[in-house]
């Protein structure tokens, strides 16, 4: 295997996050402000998409979404392949805190679970924190899941890859 390849851990299982909600309070995002949450409630709150992997580009002000995925997102799952270690890894890894939710351009999907929280909405119902299943993401078609991506080390020139889908 290359020195950059990973491989999400095989014990690892999405729903495993969903399975165990001892402790959380049903509806805690109805209840409390994203400043008010835990790091689990916050945690919980990532539908597993894979959205916020694609690469961004700026034009004008304006944040355009590519086709184009980071190297490491397993596009199988949607989820990081290195997730704990990203930020030592990847120099322009976002944290998605306060500060990049409600960051101008927005560079983050109208389908996510932070953004719809922050502007006053409640999470579409295919959230897996309603359905109780990680793969309603997945099922849905809101996720990157069975979508045309092209992993950004075959990419010269993300212009050529914009691309407007319905729910970026």
């Amino acid at each position: 295997m290359p020195k950059d390849e990973y491989i999400l851990e095989e014990s690892y299982d999405p729903q495993s996050r969903f399975d165990d909600m001892e402790g959380v309070e049903p509806e805690f995002w109805k209840k409390k402000s994203l400043e008010e949450m835990s790091k689990r409630e916050w945690e919980l709150l990532c539908d597993g998409c894979g959205k916020c992997c694609l690469n961004k580009i700026e034009i004008k002000g304006r944040i355009h979404f590519t086709n184009t995925y980071c190297r490491f997102l397993d596009t199988k799952s949607c989820l990081c392949k290195i997730y704990d270690c990203r930020f030592k890894k990847i120099n322009d890894c976002r944290d998605i805190n306060l500060s990049a939710i409600r960051e101008k351009p927005r560079w983050l999907p109208k389908t996510c679970a932070y953004i719809l929280l922050d502007e006053g909405k409640d999470l579409p119902s295919w959230h897996p924190l309603k359905t109780g299943k990680a793969v309603s993401v997945h099922e849905s078609g809101q996720s990157l899941k069975n979508r045309k991506l092209i992993n950004e080390s075959e990419v010269e020139d993300y212009e050529n890859y914009i691309v407007e889908w319905p729910d970026l």
